[in-house]
């Protein structure tokens, strides 16, 4: 990274430090923005999207059903864009299996913890504004046990640290953010936007708040996981949703090479409306992509209700498939444990029935310790 590398435009400045090399220092939020036609029109439909979102997530009957499953898919696919190859039905099979041998599946002990982090965070905002003390406990949760444990958990970095490609050196680093003293008065002007009245509009906000979190880099690794954490945290607290079925690492994760080179222009030339259009963009299309997710999870369980109509159990059968909603492979001892809808042999009465009717399909082939798949369920979730 070089001076030369950064126009007039450029909402910050590059300093060169005491030991010879560069580093670059961003501008408080918010910065000055342009309001083109483009812009305008894009944040409509971006909030458009995001209203209906809304409304459809709280009329499915048992919303709170879609939440766990779509926290679960974010958990993988963000996950998946720092390295991990952990898919979404490995991840639920080791739920359903309650594994406990992390040392041999470090990828899926990555992504539970992006899980934990994501559910410890929906949990604390209630109480807790969203500050630098909750980003820190969400980042000890996220590393905790893994392969960046070492990299001071829950702490922020107190040395340099760069981006680039592998094996890159600091003076051939594609971006350096600031300096630990610098980071944290970065942190905490960072902070202060967060908990400032503002006049732009919500997404608008976040939007560039993930972009300064991302250009500060405040953590040794983990910096992407967190600032997608931020994103669904920011959505709920700043009443934009009210259940978090927003998620953008599918967006991110299709577009990965664009996603770092509008971030990285706004710190070199200033483009923030190149990168507001591409996060609005994401915004829109996971908002529309969640909305048919959930009119196809509706679509399923009418279905379902109507092969019940005749048995007497129908409303128990129910609300297992409510269950199965929110964990499409599960065990019958995983069921027994979140739904407290009978004994190990009510359950897998219901089990047996929803089998005989194709809904599950058992996948071990033995007689004890099995698990179930709700193949139509998990196909909607996946598509």
């Amino acid at each position: 990274m070089k001076p030369t590398d950064f126009n007039h435009e450029a909402p910050g400045k590059v300093i060169k430090t005491l030991t010879g090399y560069y580093a670059y220092i961003p501008n408080p939020l918010p910065p000055t923005l342009t309001w083109s036609n483009r812009l305008i029109s894009q944040l409509a439909t971006a909030e458009r999207s995001m209203a209906r979102l809304e409304e459809v997530g709280c009329s499915f009957p048992v919303p709170h059903v879609v939440v766990r499953p779509f926290i679960r898919k974010e958990a993988v696919l963000s996950s998946q864009i720092e390295g991990t190859q952990t898919t979404f039905q490995e991840l639920l099979t080791y739920e359903a299996r309650q594994l406990s041998l992390f040392e041999t599946m470090p990828d899926r002990h990555e992504v539970l913890n992006y899980v934990k982090a994501l559910d410890y965070g929906l949990a604390r905002i209630k109480d807790l504004p969203i500050s630098l003390r909750l980003i820190r406990e969400l980042h000890a949760i996220l590393m905790k046990g893994v392969r960046g444990e070492l990299m001071t958990p829950g702490e922020v970095r107190r040395s340099q640290n760069w981006i680039g490609r592998p094996g890159a050196s600091l003076t051939q680093a594609r971006f350096v953010p600031p300096p630990v003293k610098e980071m944290q008065d970065n942190l905490s002007d960072l902070e202060k936007y967060i908990h400032s009245e503002s006049d732009l509009p919500v997404l608008i906000r976040i939007g560039l708040i993930h972009y300064q979190f991302e250009a500060i880099h405040p953590f040794l690794d983990g910096n992407g996981r967190i600032g997608r954490l931020l994103i669904t945290l920011l959505l709920i607290s700043w009443d934009v949703l009210s259940q978090p079925l927003l998620y953008l690492s599918l967006f991110i994760e299709k577009n990965r090479t664009e996603y770092y080179d509008r971030l990285l222009a706004v710190s070199l030339q200033g483009k923030w409306e190149e990168w507001l259009l591409f996060f609005l963009d994401g915004v829109q299309e996971q908002a529309e992509d969640a909305v048919v997710k959930i009119q196809n999870l509706q679509a399923l369980r009418l279905k379902y209700q109507e092969m019940f109509l005749k048995d007497r159990s129908r409303e128990k059968l129910l609300q297992v498939v409510d269950y199965l909603m929110s964990t499409p492979i599960s065990s019958i001892v995983q069921a027994q444990e979140v739904t407290g809808l009978g004994s190990f042999s009510t359950l897998q009465r219901y089990f047996d029935k929803l089998e005989a009717l194709g809904i599950l399909e058992e996948l071990t082939g033995k007689s004890r310790n099995r698990v179930y798949r709700a193949n139509e369920i998990l196909a909607v979730l996946e598509g």
